[in-house]
């Protein structure tokens, strides 16, 4: 990890921040490298540091004793991951995966804890996100609960969509199920009918949006309230 030199910062949650304390927080940042499958925070594993993405999208994943696992929240360059720490909880709930790679500005633990006491425009925006990330969880389950899986799928895709760097998304239908808690042929299925309708189209790992406007349509409303909640506490 290289020390964090200043410049533009891709970070929202820290571009948002006022010179002041943003030289701050600057000074207690390193750079990580974020691989696919990457398991950045263990589940009731010690919490040592916490993450601003710069790119890439990082999964959190509740995992069953069965051996299943279910995606509950994401988090890109509009968050950071750790935000139990807020709390003085000393470990996570759940597993952070990175689904697509990219680079996070790196913060210890005890030094995000001291910026959460003594800088007050770092404590209210993260205090902020918090609240819309668990927004983002409450949401994920009702949508679980209540939506068909295409209507979830086409969520799911639009979240990914938001956070990559093109209109490919690098990702296989197994990945996929894996992160809905389904099972792959469910999927294939889900998968085929958004194609079929000339929304997406699906090959060898990769999923490519090719009606973004369409795929909303055909989505549930889950998408969209978490954007606006996300709008309403942090902007767009």
């Amino acid at each position: 990890m290289a020390p964090f030199q200043c410049g533009t910062i891709c970070n929202r949650l820290l571009a948002a921040l006022p010179p002041d304390s943003l030289s701050r927080v600057v000074a207690k940042l390193s750079h990580f490298i974020l691989t696919t499958k990457q398991i950045v925070q263990r589940a009731d594993a010690p919490i040592e540091a916490v993450y601003f993405p710069a790119s890439g999208m990082i999964s959190l994943v509740s995992n069953l004793r069965d051996g299943m696992q279910a995606e509950v929240a994401v988090v890109g360059t509009e968050g950071m991951l750790g935000t139990s720490v807020i709390s003085g909880a000393e470990t996570s709930f759940v597993e952070a995966i990175v689904q697509m790679p990219g680079t996070a500005l790196r913060m210890a633990s005890i030094d995000f804890k001291r910026e959460i006491e003594t800088n007050a425009p770092f404590r209210n925006i993260i205090l902020r996100y918090n609240e819309a990330l668990q927004a983002q969880f409450m949401q994920t389950a009702a949508c679980n609960g209540r939506h068909g899986l295409g209507q979830r799928l086409g969520r799911w895709l639009l979240i990914a969509h938001d956070r990559a760097d093109r209109a490919e998304l690098l990702v296989t239908q197994e990945f996929i199920a894996m992160m809905l808690g389904v099972h792959r042929p469910s999927i294939t299925i889900a998968a085929g009918n958004l194609q079929r309708a000339g929304l997406i189209r699906s090959s060898g790992g990769r999923i490519t949006v090719t009606d973004r406007a369409g795929l909303e349509a055909a989505s549930c409303e889950c998408y969209g309230a978490v954007q606006k909640r996300f709008a309403n506490l942090l902007g767009s």
